[in-house]
């Protein structure tokens, strides 16, 4: 499958990001105050978040991954104390060809990364729901954590429910970049469940929380 290049503002994570998920970023540095300003003054509002896999968010001087998500600006409002509140959610999966400069803030040159088809995921999905529902009474008997349900998905749309799935779950920074990695939806699916398992392994061992 042909993809085609363009350029997008960038914002670098301490933490990899996935499709599905909802971001509230506090906006203070100058670089992403003047984000802010760009943004506010597009149509459609949109930029990429990538995971840093050395380094910090502050200051710059980091090392970005090369595969992230486009984040679609659902609120950008100013705050009383010169910073911004931008909330946004994500939608698709790219893979940056070229960083540009940061002036003034990171662009990148992107192409969006559909998953290749590999087969049904319908299958895979449902061994996915029975992973985390098992994972979620591993922490319910554990932990007793009031409100926290499995999120609802849409067998019509496996691939956005895979994501909401995996992201529901927590998984760290190492383990969301390999899914975030793997080309294809059934391979991104069996990972997960191997992933999901092994937290709910860790839950397990740990046992009650005496707090």
């Amino acid at each position: 499958m042909t993809t085609t290049d363009y350029s997008l503002p960038m914002f670098p994570l301490e933490h990899p990001v996935l499709p599905s998920q909802l971001v509230p970023l506090t906006l203070f540095e100058p670089r992403y105050l003047a984000l802010a300003e760009y943004l506010k003054q597009q149509p459609e509002p949109e930029f990429g978040i990538v995971g840093i896999q050395r380094g910090r968010e502050v200051g710059g001087d980091d090392v970005r991954a090369d595969v992230g998500v486009v984040a679609r600006v659902l609120e950008l409002s100013p705050l009383p104390d010169d910073r911004w509140r931008l909330v946004a959610t994500t939608t698709r999966r790219i893979r940056v060809t070229a960083w540009l400069a940061d002036a003034p803030f990171p662009w990148a040159t992107v192409s969006d990364w559909p998953d290749e088809f590999d087969g049904d995921l319908a299958n895979d999905l449902d061994r996915v729901v029975q992973a985390v529902a098992q994972l979620l009474d591993a922490a319910q008997r554990h932990h007793r954590i009031p409100g926290l349900e499995m999120p609802s998905v849409d067998p019509d749309q496996p691939d956005l429910a895979l994501w909401r799935l995996v992201a529901f779950c927590g998984l760290g920074p190492l383990d969301s970049l390999e899914l975030l990695e793997i080309p294809t939806g059934r391979l991104r699916a069996q990972r997960a469940i191997e992933l999901i398992d092994l937290r709910r392994e860790l839950v397990d061992g740990l046992g009650p929380d005496e707090r």
